[in-house]
């Protein structure tokens, strides 16, 4: 949920190459290099990337503080939330420490913090010492839970709120829970078909594989844990990115990736293919297909390499490479008969195209008449200058296709959009509203930079800030009719700055959750030397045009639709140290122009949300959404074994022991699409509700003809 302002950092910039050992000379020359304020390029990672060291400690944790908006120095108060950080992600499901471990522990970790400032983490030993015995004891627990007698206990209840569970005191509370634990998952395995003997395995080696997994991070691979804790303790949104996440993120940035066009999942020790990237290199094969299961990997004139029981992330990235390079996969595939074979694969470029932003087009009927409206289902504000791939361009386009189509209105969905980069965000926004400000941000120097389309901003009198400016838009391109812009409480970040902006400009109904996330905090994302991976550090707040930011309380909606229960604990008030609000004079509006739609009336918004809840009583899918949602939240994160087999029976259509089909990525995302269904439905109305009350004076198809 990142509002990230990328660097251009050139490949060969002075004083890396040539950096000195201890760090301090390359760090000081990076960070002069990373602060200059350009928007938005990544460097691809070298293929071989040094991992972080001890020694390499101090000069991370001085780029943390060095840039960060409000933490300058190392107080008591950032040791101790490092502490409580590094904790969490040590057992992040309280299942293998004992209180007493965490007590004995955490003098060790005050130690650890303190002495990492100077390149010293030999107390990373006795903290490895104790996950290691633990994870053993655990795998032997499950051993003895597991016996020959084992028996399902239909009355076992599990609370799955980690935050509402304590910390385990006694070798008994260890074991109760684990036999809870192991209950649910092997009934989860029952109900695909699996036998119980078979589940029983299936479990042992779960426990084993978590085992080898703690062994295999060593103190050196804690080393990550131990900067991810620090950066977490200045604020939520502050994160060390080892080398293979830093990828994961410009990835999910560009929308590409070079590899094979796989999706891959892991199956008790096994990598599985899920699903064939149209397009990739490994559907052109013709030779793969879902269900296969890989169990070896290599690279090109190198031996295969075995991946079973290799951890998930570590396989990926063996198959990963760059462009035009050879892989070889060994795959077992389990038919009427079980067959191995080697697939050769040339790695190629992959278009992520589900995660674009698409149009889909519904019609309703008032009256006797037909309307049509678009919907624009944006899951991030994506973009990659060098590839030529922006959000911002691909919305325009849709436009443009949806006012071919005469559309009567538009919802423009950013209820799954968790952020992404600022300047794709403020140019889209400007396909609505022409010309204006519509974000700021504030650094640690009280400066304040205004984000807009077109040069000229309304400020305050005296005010000083900086402007950025970028093209406006052509009036003939802009969009004017009815908009709705869909929300729910994981709209973050960027999504939070568009739809906040409209609102301000009364552009748009804001429809969905009571309000979104709370993000309001900027990040920038800086590459490190060494090819070490990355940092995202918050540089600063941003505040929407009406002065506000959205830090913690978000964008509050117009019409409001029921709330999922799994939402409920979801929003930036729900993290650890999150930054307080603050607000700045507004910048609403543009120097001597009138607005080229019709701005939203409090009294209309009034009407809409009026019959938007008439409606959602009557609706029985949002009946049963709130029956749901209420049942569980009156169980408080219990769950029963007897209520889980009764609903999974009674989501199958099957006998009281009928296997479930496992479904592919693809169903899975279908059955989500289904499940939000409601929500989207509800914008539309609401739209349709708009067009009838007779909004605003644009022509049909919603575009200016000025």
């Amino acid at each position: 949920m990142n509002d990230s302002i990328e660097r251009n950092i050139p490949g060969n910039a002075p004083g890396l190459r040539n950096a000195s050992p201890s760090g301090r000379r390359g760090w000081s020359c990076w960070r002069s290099v990373v602060l200059i304020p350009l928007l938005i390029l990544f460097l691809p990672l070298s293929s071989v990337s040094e991992n972080l060291s001890c020694r390499r400690l101090p000069m991370v944790m001085e780029g943390f503080l060095s840039n960060h908006y409000a933490v300058k120095t190392i107080t008591r108060e950032v040791k101790a939330q490092a502490i409580e950080q590094m904790i969490k992600r040590l057992d992040p499901s309280k299942t293998i420490l004992y209180s007493s471990d965490v007590e004995r522990l955490r003098p060790v970790l005050h130690g650890l913090f303190a002495g990492m400032q100077r390149g010293d983490c030999a107390a990373l030993k006795p903290v490895y010492d104790v996950l290691v015995a633990r994870a053993r004891e655990n795998e032997e627990m499950v051993r003895k839970i597991l016996a020959a007698d084992y028996r399902l206990d239909e009355a076992a209840e599990l609370n799955i709120n980690v935050s509402k569970r304590s910390y385990l005191k006694t070798k008994a509370e260890k074991y109760d829970l684990l036999r809870k634990l192991v209950q649910f998952r092997i009934e989860n395995t029952l109900q695909t078909g699996i036998d119980l003997a078979e589940a029983r395995k299936q479990q042992i080696h779960h426990y084993e594989l978590q085992t080898m997994r703690v062994i295999e991070r060593n103190p050196e691979e804690l080393l990550t844990s131990a900067a991810e804790a620090f950066a977490l303790a200045l604020d939520p949104h502050t994160n060390y990115l080892s080398p293979e996440k830093f990828e994961d993120f410009r990835i999910s940035m560009q929308l590409s990736l070079e590899g094979i066009g796989a999706i891959l999942s892991s199956d008790n020790g096994f990598t599985v293919i899920e699903e064939l990237t149209a397009g990739g290199s490994a559907a052109r094969s013709g030779l793969l297909k879902p269900k296969d299961r890989i169990i070896a990997v290599a690279q090109e004139g190198e031996r295969p390499v075995n991946v079973i029981d290799m951890d998930l992330h570590d396989v990926i990235r063996m198959i990963r490479g760059r462009k035009g390079t050879r892989v070889v996969l060994t795959i077992l595939r389990q038919e009427e008969r079980t067959t191995r074979f080697n697939v050769a694969l040339i790695r190629d470029k992959v278009e992520l195209k589900e995660q674009e932003a698409s149009i889909e087009y519904v019609t309703r009927k008032a009256g006797d008449r037909r309307y049509t409206f678009g919907v624009i289902d944006l899951p991030s504000f994506y973009g990659d200058e060098k590839e030529d791939k922006s959000c911002y361009e691909d919305v325009k386009r849709l436009l443009g296709e949806a006012r071919g189509r005469r559309v009567d209105g538009i919802v423009l969905d950013l209820s799954r959009n968790g952020g992404g980069l600022l300047k794709e965000a403020v140019r889209l926004a400007g396909l609505f509203v022409d010309q204006g400000g519509i974000v700021a941000t504030r650094d640690h120097l009280d400066q304040v930079t205004v984000l807009a389309n077109g040069s000229a901003v309304v400020g305050p009198a005296g005010y000083k800030y900086k402007l950025m400016a970028f093209p406006g838009e052509d009036p003939r391109a802009l969009y004017t009719g009815p908009l709705v812009v869909l929300t729910s409480r994981l709209s973050a970040s960027a999504s939070e700055i568009v739809a906040g902006a409209l609102k301000d400009y009364a552009r748009s109904v804001i429809v969905g959750s009571d309000h979104t996330f709370g993000k309001g905090s900027v990040q920038v994302m800086m590459p490190l030397p060494w090819n070490l991976g990355g940092m995202t550090v918050t540089t600063g707040m941003f505040f929407l045009p009406g002065g506000k930011s959205t830090q913690k309380t978000g964008v509050e909606a117009d019409v409001k639709l029921p709330l999922w229960f799994t939402l409920e604990d979801v929003g930036e008030t729900a993290l650890d140290y999150p930054l307080p609000a603050q607000r700045i004079p507004p910048f609403l509006g543009s120097q001597g122009r009138l607005p080229l739609w019709t701005p939203v009336t409090q009294a209309m918004l009034a009407n809409l949300a009026a019959r938007s809840r008439e409606r959602v009583a009557k609706d029985a899918k949002f009946a049963e959404i709130i029956r749901t949602s209420k049942e569980a939240a009156a169980k408080k994160g219990i769950i029963r074994l007897a209520d889980l087999r009764r609903d999974m029976v009674k989501e199958n259509g099957a006998k009281k022991n009928g296997a479930k089909k496992k479904e592919t990525y693809t169903e899975l995302r279908q059955k989500a699409k289904e499940q939000y269904a409601p929500f989207v439905n509800e914008g539309v109305n609401v739209l349709l509700d708009m067009v009838t009350m007779g909004y605003g004076n644009a022509p049909r198809g919603g575009f200016s003809s000025n």
